[in-house]
C-alpha cells in the first residue's frame, strides 16, 4: 500500500510501524506464499478490511468482508464505538473464515474462497451482549472450538476468556461455554481480552493482550489440553522503548518456517498502527518476541525477495460511519449528494479514510451546486473536528473554516467567511502530533485559513480525514483526493 509512510527501507530491512494507519486489532494468516490481514472496523462501512502482502511488510487493501453492518437498522446512523470489534482471520478446509464480534449483538462468522472476492452474509453464531474478540480453533481430532473475551461496558464483567465447543462449520455452539482463563487469578492481570488460539508441537497456545489499549502488554499462554488449564507468561511489553502498549495481534509463520508477530500501538488521533516483530523460541519452548520481549524499531525483512504481489483492482479506502442510504453514490464517486445534518460527528454520510501517515498533505477541489444553507468541504474528524469548505448563501458561496469542540459544542467560525466565485481548492496538512493546518486557493494562490487544529481520536478509532456535503438538496463535486508525503522531522 503506497502512501506517505513506507516501511520497506530498501536495504533488506523494514521499519516499524509497518502500517502507519488505524488498522486496529490486526489478525493475519499465511496461505502459500501470500499473507492476509484483517482488522477491527467498528462503525466504519464497509467493514472488515482485507489486506494482502507478499512479505509481511508491504500491504495493499484488496477488499472488505462486510458491505454493510448488521443488523441493518441498527446502523443507519453513526454508533460510535459499536460495530465490528477485534476479528479473527483463519484459513481452514480450503476457505477463509472471519469470526468477529459485535458487542451489542453477539459473535458472527463469514467465509469466502477468495479474500478479495465475495464473502457470505454474516451469520450470528453466539448471540448476546458483551461477547468480544472471538477466535476459532479446529483441532487435529476434528473437533472445533471458539474462545472469546468479555466487554465490561456491555455485560458488567471482563478479564476472563470463555470457550465453546462448536460444530465444524462454526454454525452454532455445542455447549454453554466454559471459562478457561480467569484473569483475576493471574497476578497483575487486568482487562484480559483479544485471544488468538493456536496449536504447536503438542501444545495449545492462546496469545492474549491485557492492560488496556494504551498501555497494555501481551501474554502467551500454553496448555497440553485444549480447555486448559493454561500457564501464562508476559512475552511483549513496552520496556524502555517508546512503543506504548505493544499487544493484541497475530502469530504467523513464513514459508521458511520463521515465526513473526504483528501487534498494534495506540497513537491517539492516528489510531492503532501496526508493528511487526521477529519471534523465536527459548529452550523451554516459550516465544521470545522482538528484542527479548520489547519492540524493535527496525529489523531484516521476513521475506527478503518476495514473489511479485498479486494484481488486484484498486480498492478505495473510503468508508462511511453508518450504512449509507440506497441512493448514496459508491465510495469511489466524486459527487456527494447533500443530506441533512449539522454536527459532522452525527452525520452518517461523511466520506472518510484513516489518517494515512504521520506527516502528509491532502488536497482536492470542491464545487457546490446547492441551495442556500448547504455546506461542503474537507474535515479532520474525531471527538472534536474542524473543516474548511464552502457554504452556500443567498448571494453566493462563501469560503468558511469552522471548528467544533468536544462535548457537543456547535461549530464556530475561526475565520471570517470569504465570498468566492466558482470552485475552490482545499488542502489539509498534518504534521507530527496530528496537528492539522487548513488552506485554500480561491484563484490567487494558497493561503492558510485559521489556527492549527490538533486532531483527536473518535471512540476506539483514530481521527478521520473526510469529505462531506450537507443540506436539503443539491450536491458537491470533488476532485480525486491527492495525498503526498511531507519530509519527516
Amino acid at each position: 500500500m503506497t502512501g506517505p509512510w513506507i516501511a520497506d527501507t530498501g536495504d533488506g530491512h523494514y521499519r516499524n510501524p509497518i502500517l502507519f494507519a488505524d488498522w486496529s486489532d490486526p489478525d493475519a494468516v499465511r496461505v502459500g506464499d501470500d499473507f492476509y490481514l484483517t482488522a477491527s472496523s467498528f462503525n466504519r462501512v464497509p467493514g472488515l478490511p482485507l489486506l494482502h502482502s507478499p512479505d509481511l511488510v508491504s500491504w495493499r487493501l484488496i477488499g472488505h468482508a462486510l458491505d454493510r453492518l448488521v443488523p441493518e437498522d441498527a446502523y443507519r446512523a453513526p454508533r460510535h464505538g459499536c460495530g465490528v470489534w477485534a476479528p479473527a482471520l483463519r484459513h481452514h478446509d480450503g476457505r477463509f473464515w472471519i469470526v468477529y464480534p459485535d458487542p451489542d449483538h453477539g459473535i458472527y462468522v463469514t467465509t469466502s474462497d477468495d479474500p478479495a472476492g465475495k464473502w457470505t452474509e454474516p451469520h450470528l453464531i453466539v448471540p448476546g451482549q458483551g461477547l468480544i474478540d472471538p477466535c476459532p480453533l479446529w483441532d487435529d481430532d476434528g473437533n472445533a472450538y471458539l474462545v472469546h473475551g468479555w466487554a465490561k461496558s456491555r455485560c458488567g464483567f471482563n478479564n476472563r476468556l470463555t470457550a465453546h465447543r462448536m460444530t465444524a462449520d462454526l454454525a452454532r455452539p455445542l455447549d454453554g461455554g466454559t471459562v478457561i482463563v480467569d484473569g483475576d487469578a493471574i497476578e497483575g492481570c487486568r482487562t484480559l481480552e483479544g485471544p488468538k488460539w493456536y496449536r504447536r508441537d503438542g501444545w495449545y497456545w492462546i496469545f492474549a493482550p491485557a492492560g488496556g489499549v494504551t498501555n497494555g502488554w501481551q501474554y502467551a499462554m500454553r496448555s497440553r489440553h485444549v480447555l486448559g488449564p493454561y500457564e501464562p507468561r508476559v512475552v511483549l511489553a513496552q520496556g524502555d522503548t517508546a512503543v506504548n502498549g505493544p499487544h493484541q495481534g497475530a502469530w504467523v509463520q513464513t514459508p521458511a518456517g520463521e515465526s513473526w508477530f504483528l501487534h498494534f500501538q495506540d497513537l491517539s488521533a492516528y489510531g492503532r498502527v501496526v508493528h511487526l516483530q521477529p519471534m523465536t523460541w527459548d529452550a523451554d519452548g516459550w516465544p521470545v518476541i522482538g528484542d527479548h520481549g520489547t519492540p524493535l524499531a527496525r529489523h531484516r525483512k521476513p521475506v527478503p525477495d518476495p514473489a511479485p504481489p498479486r494484481v488486484h483492482d484498486e480498492i478505495p479506502e473510503w468508508t462511511r460511519p453508518a450504512n449509507p442510504a440506497p441512493t448514496t453514490p459508491g465510495a469511489e464517486a466524486h459527487r456527494l449528494l447533500c443530506e441533512p445534518g449539522d454536527d459532522l460527528r452525527a452525520f452518517p454520510a461523511v466520506l472518510g479514510r484513516r489518517l494515512p501517515g504521520p506527516r502528509f498533505r491532502a488536497e482536492t477541489e470542491v464545487r457546490l451546486d446547492a441551495p442556500a444553507g448547504a455546506r461542503a468541504g474537507m474535515t479532520v474528524l474525531g471527538h472534536t473536528y474542524s473543516w474548511i469548505g464552502l457554504e452556500q448563501q443567498p448571494d453566493g458561496p462563501r469560503l468558511v473554516r469552522r471548528t467544533a469542540e468536544a462535548g457537543g459544542e456547535a461549530e464556530r467560525d475561526v475565520t471570517e467567511p470569504l465570498p468566492v466565485g466558482g470552485p475552490v481548492r482545499l488542502a489539509v496538512t498534518v504534521t507530527d502530533g496530528a496537528v492539522a493546518r487548513f488552506a485554500a486557493d480561491t484563484g490567487t494562490g494558497w493561503k492558510e485559513h485559521g489556527p492549527p487544529f490538533t486532531a483527536t481520536p473518535g471512540l476506539w478509532i483514530g481521527a478521520t480525514l473526510g469529505l462531506f456535503a450537507t443540506g436539503s438538496d443539491g450536491h458537491a463535486d470533488f476532485e480525486p483526493l491527492l495525498i503526498t508525503a511531507l519530509e519527516e522531522s
